[in-house]
């Protein structure tokens, strides 16, 4: 793709990617960041654009991925203890070593879903998005986002159960 050719495919998707970056960083300036990073990730890809179905599909997911890079930068799982103790108060200093292991496990067990349904749970669950918006961001029905995300939370419920689980038995042993 040439660059006459990228300014009428590519740049006229600014706004769009703007506008779904400023929602998903909650700070302008972070998303001014995400979509000149996008736009400078697909200017070097421009040669293998015309491969993809859908450009401002994959402009999207890059931005998206972008944004959840910063928010993940941001609100790194790795808490101070002051950060928790401030959260919790009158808790003792073990409860709060428990409340930061089980927000570890927690980010563990969300990064290990398939990303679908990583995705939509982090959009519906953390970001506050509505099952539409999420439904018209990826491409999907809203029926498959309804499911995706049960499958999602029943799977983080079972896997964080059975984590629990075994640790109980390895401290009763």
């Amino acid at each position: 793709m040439e660059l006459k050719q990228f300014k009428i495919t590519v740049l006229p998707l600014r706004g769009k990617l703007l506008n779904y970056a400023r929602k998903m960083t909650d700070d302008p300036e972070d998303a001014e960041d995400a979509v000149q990073e996008v736009l400078l990730k697909l200017w070097n890809k421009r040669l293998e654009l015309e491969q993809y179905r859908s450009i401002e599909a994959f402009a999207m997911t890059l931005t998206h991925n972008h944004c959840i890079d910063i928010w993940r930068c941001k609100h790194s799982s790795n808490l101070s203890l002051d950060t928790v103790q401030a959260e919790a108060p009158t808790a003792t200093p073990e409860r709060l070593l428990e409340i930061k292991d089980e927000m570890r496990l927690m980010h563990e067990i969300i990064d290990s879903l398939p990303n679908l349904q990583r995705t939509i749970m982090r959009m519906k669950d953390i970001q506050g998005y509505e099952t539409d918006e999420i439904a018209e961001i990826i491409g999907c029905g809203a029926e498959a986002i309804r499911s995706n995300l049960s499958r999602a939370r029943k799977k983080v419920r079972d896997i964080y159960l059975q984590t629990i689980q075994e640790k109980k038995r390895r401290n009763e042993s």
